[in-house]
């Protein structure tokens, strides 16, 4: 981390937790807060320095989950909040749906530049990562001209209308939301460590699912000829960190290319250098016809970004437009970010992701609770079992250990049933990953 940060390098536990001013702050919060929030251990935050955070009453922890893989940077970066320092003296906002300003065309131009594929690209900027699969969406059917969308189970894109759509994660986002967009058609996503299909290898697996598609929802369900777009993440986050085998992805773009269907890759969560490559697409040499980005963009500023083939781009004036996204305190930020991936951090990612899968994998082979470590850089799930014969899942041994971690001072998430997220800034070093993975083994 740079060296103008003081915060500790390893947890410091002052207090019980939640302290006296954590309580008070949390019971203000029920009082006033939507509780549709998912809110686990009572966590309160005062400030945060590269992959640490202070809570209220001064307890610091070792952050391993970065605001749901958002503070790609780290939290507050020196040059990211130099940057927004710099534009916020400037102008605060002027709606790039309207007029122009320089940091705006300079983010897409450089968007355009490290996009996965070599196809020249367009740029829509937006807020989040919902409102890009929103667009993404419209985008598509507008360029197709059909209405038929694919998603996958276990798949998660957002929480407003079109995103929760095709998504098919968990029940609560979609309970009592009926009815959903029309035309969304779900399919299997490979798992390896648990095949729907029963394949005996991960390759065999995902030709099974690819075979669903073809033998069944194009057979049965959808004509292909009216299907605008397969959606999909190309790790699955929210659905477990699920890394699928290396022929998923190039089959699905050959069984687009068959059919005249875009390809669009959500990589909000696994985007911006956190495999260790710019985009998870690019450790499949796959290029989307659009392509979805949010969380680590703009390193903690609201900013989201539709990337697409320039000539799938070509919807009209008015077709869509935000009076928000490309905020150009946002944009500025997420050009100080993207200089820092580029430059080192995406590097990192790949080399911490490494190590931190090989002690987890340490792990997995001396505790009887610990199935599998998946991952690509910093994007790395552990999946918690009752034992390894029966692969049960473990949803609340899960649960309890990510709570006893918080206890001593370590931030991980759950995701899926039964699994731990490591998604931690890009900024960690050796000693970060041995700290986490200490404290994890003590838990355990």
């Amino acid at each position: 981390m740079p060296e103008t940060y003081t915060a500790p390098k390893r947890p410091q536990i002052v207090t019980t937790l939640p302290g006296p001013r954590a309580k008070a702050l949390i019971e203000k919060d029920e009082k006033y807060i939507s509780p549709s929030y998912t809110r686990g251990y009572p966590l309160t935050i005062e400030r945060g320095e590269g992959a640490m955070v202070m809570d209220l009453d001064g307890n610091w922890f070792l952050d391993f989950c970065a605001g749901i893989a958002v503070c790609a940077t780290g939290h507050c970066h020196p040059k990211v909040v130099k940057a927004v320092e710099e534009q916020a003296q400037k102008f605060l906002h002027m709606s790039g749906t309207d007029f122009y300003y320089e940091n705006m065309a300079a983010l897409a131009e450089t968007l355009d530049r490290v996009s996965a594929g070599s196809s020249p690209k367009k740029v829509f900027l937006c807020n989040s990562g919902t409102e890009a699969i929103e667009g993404a969406l419209k985008l598509a059917r507008y360029h197709t001209r059909r209405h038929g969308v694919i998603s996958f189970y276990r798949s998660f894109h957002g929480r407003t209308y079109g995103s929760m759509s095709v998504s098919a994660s968990k029940i609560p986002h979609r309970a009592r939301m009926a009815p959903t967009l029309p035309g969304v058609f779900n399919a299997h996503y490979p798992y390896p460590y648990r095949p729907f299909f029963g394949q005996t290898t991960p390759e065999a697996e995902a030709e099974a699912c690819l075979e669903f598609i073809k033998t069944h929802l194009f057979k049965h369900v959808v004509c292909p000829s009216e299907v605008a777009a397969i959606i999909l993440e190309p790790v699955q986050g929210e659905g477990g960190y699920v890394v699928p085998p290396a022929n998923w992805l190039p089959g699905l773009r050959k069984l687009c290319d068959e059919h005249g269907i875009l390809l669009i890759l959500d990589e909000v969560q696994s985007g911006i250098g956190r495999t260790g490559k710019m985009w998870a697409a690019d450790h499949f040499n796959v290029e989307p016809d659009i392509l979805c980005s949010a969380k680590g963009l703009a390193s903690g500023l609201p900013l989201g970004a539709i990337i697409a083939k320039a000539d799938v781009m070509t919807w009209p004036p008015g077709a869509h437009a935000t009076t928000f996204g490309g905020n150009p305190v946002s944009c500025a930020a997420a050009l100080a970010t993207l200089e820092l991936i580029e430059n080192s951090l995406m590097k990192n990612a790949d080399v911490q992701g490494q190590l931190l899968m090989h002690k987890l994998q340490g792990l997995v082979d001396r505790y009887d609770c610990l199935g599998e470590v998946r991952g690509l850089g910093l994007m790395v799930g552990l999946e918690v079992i009752e034992s390894k014969a029966s692969r049960n899942k473990a949803h609340d041994l899960r649960d309890q250990i990510v709570d006893a971690c918080f206890e001593k001072g370590l931030l991980l998430l759950g995701c899926g049933d039964n699994t731990i997220r490591f998604s931690p800034s890009l900024i960690i070093d050796s000693q970060d990953v041995e700290t986490a993975v200490s404290i994890l083994e003590e838990v355990l």
